[in-house]
């Protein structure tokens, strides 16, 4: 069993009513369905707004809070980040200055020796200067 269509459905089928004044009509209702529909919503102070405004507004304050979460995280991982690699170039700065450390205390130590011996050769020489005061 086929139900009958209503008129609107007849007439946004076939364009019967295409006069001027048709238009006019049809337009004017369609303002008033707007209309009808506008003073059938909700106004900004009933419960049902209030409360989907507070949800809306925890849900915003989640995201912000999500948000700052992220931010932070962010931040903490790129400070973790600069004092690896600050860490890593001292690193390397040792290990390359390791080795010139390492030949400074090496000429420091052959300095020294060379001053030991300057120091026994001048003795010796000293010992063999006495040696031929005594003599005389």
């Amino acid at each position: 069993m086929a139900s009958i269509p209503n008129q609107d459905e007849l007439r946004l089928k076939k364009q019967v009513r295409t006069g001027f004044t048709d238009r006019r009509q049809d337009a004017m209702e369609a303002k008033k369905k707007l209309l009808e529909k506008m003073k059938a919503a909700p106004k900004p102070d009933d419960p049902e707004m209030i409360a989907k405004r507070a949800e809306r507004a925890a849900v915003a304050e989640a995201r912000e809070l999500r948000r700052a979460e992220r931010e932070r995280l962010k931040l903490e991982e790129q400070e973790r980040k600069a004092a690896e690699a600050k860490a890593a170039e001292e690193a390397a700065y040792a290990a390359a200055n390791a080795d010139a450390i390492a030949r400074e205390a090496e000429e420091k130590a052959r300095a020294e020796n060379a001053i030991a011996e300057m120091a026994a050769l001048k003795e010796k020489r000293d010992k063999r200067y006495a040696a031929r005061k005594a003599r005389r």
